[in-house]
């Protein structure tokens, strides 16, 4: 168990809302398509499964297997202690003083229809000797439709507009240069958004940087189930089937070899399922 201050529980009881409330939408879908499908939650607690002894906190993983969504997870955890030597000199703020603090919210969905894009959001608050949000969201069609790349966009633009005239522009610069695949030399998705190091040196910093995540998040609620209702019916070949199948291996690459997330909670003694709830159920390679 560990102790929280009054912006880390703010922080973990937003993403905590958040999750509650997105897992709610999908499994709505879930209901309109005529399937009875729901999450199943698993909690994980760092010191009482042993994962790292002495140090505290954990987490909830929902996973759902439906008839639209093929699988989905969405993890909320929030977690503390000490970063090992060599990982924390590459964290901000823990050159020094390698002890974290991490709340965050992590989704990744793979659908069932190929002409429904996959999806990843992440948004996080993290403490070491400064405080800072990160996250982003984006769309991973592996049958891209610029009707919804630009719905996509758009809503991300809206959100980011109240806190800046060249906010949207810098953080989808930024998702387009991070979920690139180099040894593939392709981008992983149609983009969307992605930030980081958002510092909090006061608490209007933190008041400023809370509410542009609570942004993002809102604004994925709001259109990624109106995307999946666009396309969720439409008829798919096998060939279609097959082409989802084979980028779902360029992704299951790029989070295993490139992906921030994937190291953090690998390198924190996060509980294994959850960091890897992000691969897709079948893939292919050719």
């Amino acid at each position: 168990m560990i102790s929280l201050d009054s912006q880390q529980q703010a922080a973990r009881d937003w993403f905590e809302s958040l999750r509650d409330r997105i897992c709610a939408e999908f499994e709505a879908i879930e209901a309109e398509a005529g399937s009875d499908a729901r999450f199943a939650y698993t909690p994980w607690d760092r010191e009482a499964d042993g994962i790292v002894p002495g140090e505290g906190g954990g987490g909830v993983r929902g996973v759902m297997t439906g008839q639209v969504f093929e699988k989905v997870g969405v993890n909320v955890s929030t977690v503390g202690g000490r970063f090992a030597p060599d990982f924390a000199q590459s964290i901000h703020g823990a050159e020094e003083d390698p002890s974290f603090f991490a709340t965050g919210i992590s989704l990744v969905a793979h659908m069932s229809n190929p002409h429904v894009p996959a999806v990843h959001m992440n948004t996080r608050f993290l403490a070491t000797t400064k405080r800072w949000f990160g996250g982003g969201a984006d769309l991973n069609p592996p049958i891209p439709y610029a009707e919804d790349t630009g719905a996509f966009h758009a809503r991300l633009r809206a959100a980011c507009a109240p806190f800046g005239p060249d906010v949207y522009e810098r953080y989808a610069k930024w998702a387009e240069d991070y979920f690139y695949i180099p040894h593939r030399g392709v981008h992983r998705g149609v983009g969307g958004i992605f930030y980081d190091h958002l510092e909090c040196g006061d608490d209007a910093e933190f008041d400023r940087h809370f509410q542009l995540t609570r942004a993002v998040g809102e604004a994925f609620l709001d259109i990624f189930p109106q995307i999946v209702r666009r396309r969720m019916n439409q008829p798919f070949t096998e060939a279609e089937r097959e082409q989802q199948l084979v980028w779902r291996g360029r992704y299951a690459e790029f989070n295993l070899v490139y992906d921030r997330g994937t190291l953090f909670g690998l390198k924190t003694g996060g509980n294994i399922d959850a960091i890897l709830m992000s691969l897709p159920p079948v893939a292919k390679w050719r």
